[in-house]
């Protein structure tokens, strides 16, 4: 790509990302009034959102999104690839009650505390994984959690296309703990919208939802088919995209 094209694409890019977050905060206040009193208002203004980024992406960066796969509508985990704030949005969206486990600081953010709150996400202090896993499958024991899907990374951050990391056994624990099935969703999105930085490239973004792995494998077992299932699936989606660059 030229210098011209490259700063046009910048350009067009920090218009996207500035009106997306304003965006969130008109949304949000629009949705505000239903979310305090109904969760199905909270959830109905983040999907709000995940539709607006996702029509503005196309016409404004060139960024075409595709959800394949079948999303879940039951009581499951969805443990995806985290390639960058795409994916989020793409999950998310693609699920009827998504919830996340979120550090417990958000719940003092102006209007996103309050929906996260409402989602029924889980928050818990920085860096304090384990007491999320372990609130999570009290909630889960005692029936006093949120129905819906808990979206969780196995990775535990973003991770650069083509890097390898480790799968954290955190997603493990919370499989056999819960005894909840687990859907598996692969991504491209990293390649088009990276984890840091203004750019956003023309292109396909893809997450896919991947076949549920189903409660009762052994431990060892279900980590290492997670892991096989997530990076196999993503690797082809990011090979699909003319990506080949993958670490050995």
């Amino acid at each position: 790509m030229s210098k011209p094209a490259f700063l046009i694409q910048w350009v067009r890019s920090l218009l996207f990302v500035g009106q997306a977050y304003f965006m969130m905060l008109v949304i949000g206040l629009l949705y505000f009034p239903w979310a305090l009193f109904s969760r199905h208002g909270a959830m109905a203004g983040c999907h709000a959102w995940c539709v607006w980024v996702r029509w503005t992406a196309r016409w404004m960066v060139g960024l075409e999104t595709e959800v394949r796969g079948t999303p879940p509508t039951d009581e499951v985990i969805i443990a995806g690839k985290h390639q960058s704030f795409l994916d989020i949005i793409l999950i998310f969206g693609a699920v009827p009650a998504g919830k996340f486990i979120m550090k417990k600081q958000i719940l003092y953010t102006p209007i996103i505390g309050q929906y996260g709150a409402r989602i029924g996400c889980v928050a818990v202090d920085r860096g304090k994984r384990t007491e999320a896993i372990k609130k999570m499958v009290r909630e889960v024991a005692e029936g006093s959690a949120h129905p819906g899907q808990l979206i969780i990374y196995p990775q535990g951050t973003r991770i650069k296309p083509g890097v390898k990391a480790p799968y954290k056994v955190g997603t493990g624990v919370l499989y056999k703990e819960t005894g909840q099935d687990v859907v598996p969703v692969a991504c491209n999105v990293g390649l088009f919208w990276p984890r840091t930085g203004i750019i956003r490239w023309p292109g396909t973004a893809i997450v896919e939802f991947l076949p549920r792995i189903p409660a009762g494998l052994e431990l060892d077992e279900f980590m290492q088919r997670l892991e096989s299932d997530i990076e196999t699936h993503s690797n082809r989606l990011m090979a699909e995209a003319g990506f080949t660059q993958i670490e050995a």
